[in-house]
């Protein structure tokens, strides 16, 4: 499908009807992908009963994560297949198929029989589930914000590409509300029994509309300007020369991508289950603190994205590593204090420098590549940085606390990412207001 976007001596005016479809369905297929992760984190205790008995509650938790992290070593293998395959035949038709696969992985968890139904074949459908969704996901991410970054206008590229995680965080939201609900509303024996599966049944129908808007997208104008120069014969770019061609860039897409990652994961995916697991404290109220977190970030992160067009990518993701590497020691002390004050202002602080990169990455990111191997690029560097220490980042804080008895690990982990993720942006060049890279320049039309 080719793009309806205008070209006027060199520089492409954009339709904002078309950007603004575009950011819609980018942010809702995100938005599905990150409900699945939310609900699999918030009613991770559940999920242990149901797949993995065992008379001890942290080896059930430490299995459930560890299912929750084996999608994550796929994700390599996805951003392998999905990536280059969207710089040969486009970003639309892989978010399509990504968003099938998507779908039909979460769907398909709300099926599987119990570990008492069927025995060992539980846990072990529960692990092929995740598996197609660690690999559709492979190609998600770096598709949807590829996608957003190509749309958008030069000027504006920070704001609409905040959406995205705009989506992530609704999707999470979503989850975590569904959760919450289900846990105030049904008995524990309930939800262990049919409760737990109402959410991934929900993904079915959230897929078909996801999937709807997507095939109702045009291509994005910097592939259709790449597919155009190379006329009917696209040349194919050797997976190769992705990662060597591009081993400078990629090297700072893993820094960035971790900071990004381990604060994200800690803070919505793990934290739940440390302040209940860890902590002991009541279920209900930490998923109420997590969700007006979580609301606290969806209004600043449209804010912050429109900033980061202003001043830069760089001082904002700076921002957020600084804030990390102090604040993370005083801010988990907080939440150990136990109150539920304590216990907000401490999440609450940590959800405001989360915001830092979840507004600034989707536009900074894809501005790392040049066009003809921007998705593929992105994808590898990307996927490869969130399974070594993003995904795994609540199984290994888990398995740190029940080594060592120390409580803080949390936060001396978020700190250790600070560090990395700020040296990738002080190498990092700042690209906002500026052309993609191997694009023409975009404005608004």
């Amino acid at each position: 499908m080719k793009s309806r976007a205008a070209k006027t001596h060199g520089t492409t005016v954009t339709d904002p009807a078309l950007v603004k479809r575009a950011v819609k369905a980018a942010a809702l297929g995100n938005a599905m992908e990150w409900f699945d992760f939310g609900v699999y984190s918030y009613i991770a205790v559940t999920l242990g009963k149901v797949f993995f008995p065992s008379g001890n509650p942290t080896a059930q938790l430490l299995s459930t994560f560890g299912a929750f992290a084996a999608a994550f070593l796929v994700r390599p293998l996805g951003g392998m297949v999905f990536g280059p395959l969207g710089d040969r035949v486009g970003r639309q038709k892989v978010l399509a198929l990504t968003m099938i696969m998507m779908a039909a992985g979460t769907f398909a968890i709300g099926l599987i029989p119990s570990y008492a139904t069927i025995g060992v074949g539980a846990p072990i459908l529960l692990l092929v589930a995740r598996l197609v969704q660690g690999f559709s996901t492979g190609g998600e991410y770096a598709g949807a914000s590829t996608f957003i970054a190509e749309y958008a206008p030069d000027k504006r590229r920070g704001f609409l590409g905040s959406w995205l995680e705009f989506g992530t965080l609704a999707g999470y939201i979503g989850g975590a509300g569904l959760v919450t609900l289900m846990t105030a509303l049904l008995s524990a024996d309930d939800l262990t029994s049919w409760g737990w599966r109402i959410p991934f049944l929900i993904a079915g129908p959230m897929g078909i509309i996801g999937l709807y808007l997507r095939l109702r997208l045009e291509e994005t104008p910097a592939f259709a300007a790449e597919v155009e120069k190379a006329e009917t014969n696209r040349p194919k770019v050797p997976l190769r020369e992705m990662i060597t061609g591009q081993w400078r860039a990629l090297l700072l897409c893993v820094g960035l991508v971790l900071v990004f990652n381990v604060t994200d994961y800690m803070l919505l995916s793990y934290m739940p289950s440390y302040l209940t697991g860890q902590l002991h404290y009541d279920e209900t109220h930490g998923l109420l603190v997590v969700l007006g977190v979580m609301a606290l970030m969806m209004i600043v992160q449209p804010f912050v994205g429109a900033l980061t067009d202003r001043v830069g990518r760089r001082p904002v993701i700076a921002t957020g590593c600084a804030g990390f590497l102090l604040l993370s020691v005083p801010a988990l002390l907080l939440i150990r204090e136990g109150s539920l004050l304590a216990v907000a202002l401490g999440m609450g602080a940590l959800g405001l420098l989360l915001v830092c990169f979840t507004a600034a990455m989707p536009s900074a990111l894809p501005a790392l590549f040049p066009t003809k191997v921007r998705y593929g690029s992105l994808s590898i560097g990307f996927n490869v940085s969130v399974s070594l220490f993003g995904g795994t980042t609540p199984l290994v804080v888990t398995a740190l606390i029940g080594a060592t008895g120390n409580m803080m690990m949390p936060a001396y982990y978020m700190m250790a990412a600070a560090v990395i993720g700020g040296f990738a942006v002080w190498r990092m060049a700042e690209s906002a207001g500026r052309p993609l890279p191997g694009s023409a320049p975009s404005v608004a039309g």
